[in-house]
């Protein structure tokens, strides 16, 4: 049952569902009122003072690290309507799920939506009932929305998903170019734009797209520090995956991404026989399996969605413990974008990445084959540099991964290689041998034939083809095959081989400018000693097997914390909302560690606004004192 709100709840409504007048309300008492916050997180307040005065902001914040309190504070504590462009149906409809248990009057004004919906939310709208109106791009421009908002008072204009907007973004969609006209028609109201991944270049393309030129940029720190990095070569993929889920993450929500639709499926398939329960999505499924793949990851506990990347997005569930690549993302944009999805509510999580020689090689293609003009052709290009630098590094790969965003720290000790360190070797002669090998035999077979030639192997092919007579054959007999291999895709990764996908992985030579200098030994090449063999997490291990937000609880406490998830599950069903969406894991933590007595100490819990406190304090303080 909703609770009703009264006046003085900065949720602006009153029992008729009508906002209660227009004076401006203090961000933090509405933080604290509607989000049960005491404080906002580093820079939030900054960029929650300047929009609530009136000021245009670009923002970048990391997953997880409270972009929606930046536009959703403001719009409460303005007088209006806040309206928030947002690109999927998902993300908008549970943000507004999480808004109205929360106190707020929020609606989405989207395709899901039945006429008589549509015209419900514009009547409040009219009204000025509405807090918080979520829209598409595409709905914003079409069917006189926009006439009938600057027949309305709007608080502010957010444009979350900005990176969207740019001409160099990776989920790039037309409307949002569209947007800039709203600087146009709403000179007088604040815009904020919101992403979590952009580089200096993409910034300021987002700026310039939506007329925000003027507009003062806020940027956090990209770290994560609870998340752990893991990449590793492939080698059996799927044994690879399994022993990460089954080992270190059991009984956990996570999600592992693959390239292909049926890559996603069999992998879904193969971890549903390995007892994990696995679900498939992809844009080529049928809605209805989409969408009950969708709600079962939301709603139940321990689901593991096995996906492309049209899978993640819209979802905001803050209890994803882990997340997996089997193939190589695009960028590192976009691989900080999908790990960041592990581990929102800020407990321990870990991200998992598998890559080979053919993950490069298609990457390469896609960039080559696409009909972008040559000048994005060469970005994107680079971009791919930076995410091999990051997976052959033998550094701290936070710091890899920070340095991409213009960020320095120190060695981190939460990721692979700092865990174990890789050492750094010179492969000046190696790197040598391999290109003279891959040049002898014509540039015309793969990574197999060339280490077979090195390692002096007489198979049926190396003699048919005269390749035993090379003085190449058996000049590399004092490293192992494995070795070998290694050093091929560390060559690719470079530059300094390519790989043609279009016949059959044949490795070629890299540009003459950059292969010469090494064969004339005038440049050196630094290359990784992998370990020959695949090690398992130290970290996980050390951590007793499983990094679930609860393993630092025994007896009691781990009791106490499973009957609080068991009474979150059954408002939340009763409800209608997934669990996360009534309290987060780590307000149940603060529960367990705090043990409330009364409605006084329960409201003093993070995450517990007055409508929470309404709605479920006695539900949770029941089974604290029972």
């Amino acid at each position: 049952m909703q609770a009703t709100p009264d006046p003085s709840h900065p949720s602006l409504a009153d029992t008729d569902g009508r906002r209660v007048g227009a004076a401006w309300r203090a961000p933090r008492e509405v933080l604290r009122a509607v989000f049960g916050h005491e404080d906002f997180r580093p820079l939030q307040g900054e960029v929650v003072d300047h929009v609530a005065q009136g000021q245009d902001a670009l923002v970048l914040m990391p997953t997880g690290g409270g972009k929606s309190v930046c536009y959703q504070v403001p719009a409460l504590a303005r007088p209006g309507t806040g309206v928030v462009v947002s690109p999927l149906i998902a993300l908008m409809d549970d943000q507004v799920q999480q808004l109205r248990q929360a106190g707020v009057h929020a609606a989405a004004l989207t395709s899901a939506r039945t006429p008589e919906e549509v015209r419900e939310i514009r009547r409040d709208l009219d009204s000025g009932a509405l807090d918080l109106l979520y829209v598409s791009p595409e709905r914003l421009l079409l069917g006189g929305l926009l006439d009938q908002l600057e027949r309305c008072q709007v608080s502010l204009f957010a444009i979350d998903e900005a990176h969207c907007v740019s001409q160099w973004g990776h989920d790039f969609r037309p409307d949002y170019r569209q947007l800039s006209a709203l600087g146009e028609r709403f000179p007088n109201t604040p815009r904020i734009a919101v992403t979590a991944t952009a580089d200096e270049s993409t910034r300021q393309d987002i700026k310039h797209q939506l007329g925000l030129d003027g507009a003062r940029a806020f940027v956090a720190s990209f770290d994560r520090p609870n998340i752990r990095y893991r990449v590793q070569v492939k080698g059996q993929a799927r044994k690879q995956l399994t022993d990460f889920i089954c080992r270190d993450h059991p009984g956990e929500s996570g999600i592992v991404y693959c390239m292909s639709r049926r890559k996603v499926e069999d992998t879904a398939d193969m971890l549903r026989k390995q007892g994990v329960d696995a679900v498939a999505y992809h844009a080529g499924l049928e809605a209805e399996t989409r969408a009950n793949a969708h709600t079962r990851f939301l709603r139940e506990d321990g689901v593991v969605v096995v996906a492309t990347i049209a899978f993640g997005m819209g979802i905001d569930k803050p209890d994803v413990r882990f997340v997996c690549h089997l193939d190589l993302p695009k960028s590192l944009e976009a691989y900080y974008q999908e790990t960041g999805r592990a581990g929102r509510d800020g407990l321990p999580a870990e991200v998992f990445m598998v890559y080979g020689m053919t993950d490069v090689a298609n990457l390469r293609r896609m960039v080559d084959d696409s009909n972008a003009p040559e000048e994005i052709k060469l970005v994107e290009r680079r971009k791919l540099e930076s995410l091999l630098g990051f997976c052959e590094t033998t550094r701290c790969r936070r710091q890899v991964l920070l340095a991409y965003f213009g960020e320095t720290t120190d060695p981190c000790g939460n990721c692979d290689t700092c865990l174990e360190p890789v050492e750094a070797v010179d492969g000046t002669h190696a790197a040598r041998l391999a290109l003279s090998a891959v040049y002898r035999v014509g540039q015309s077979f793969g990574a197999g034939h060339v280490v077979d030639v090195l390692l002096g192997k007489t198979s049926e092919k190396v003699q048919r083809r005269g390749h035993d007579r090379l003085q190449v054959f058996g000049q590399g007999m004092d490293q192992s095959e494995k070795r070998w291999h290694s050093v091929l895709r560390q060559l690719v990764a470079q530059g300094l081989l390519k790989v043609d996908m279009a016949n059959h992985g044949v490795l070629r030579l890299g540009p003459r400018e950059q292969v010469v200098p090494v064969l004339r030994a005038e440049e050196t090449v630094t290359l990784r000693a992998d370990p020959e063999k695949l090690r398992p997490s130290r970290g996980t291990q050390k951590a007793g097997g499983r990094r679930s937000p609860a393993h630092d609880l025994d007896g009691a406490d781990a009791d106490l914390f499973e009957s609080l998830r068991a009474k979150r599950r059954d408002l939340a069903e009763r409800a209608g909302v997934p669990p996360y969406v009534v309290f987060t894991d780590a307000t149940l933590l603060e529960m367990v560690h705090r043990r409330p007595r009364g409605t006084s100490d329960f409201a003093r819990l993070p995450g517990v606004g007055r409508s929470k406190l309404e709605r479920y304090a006695d539900d949770f303080l029941a089974v604290l004192n029972g």
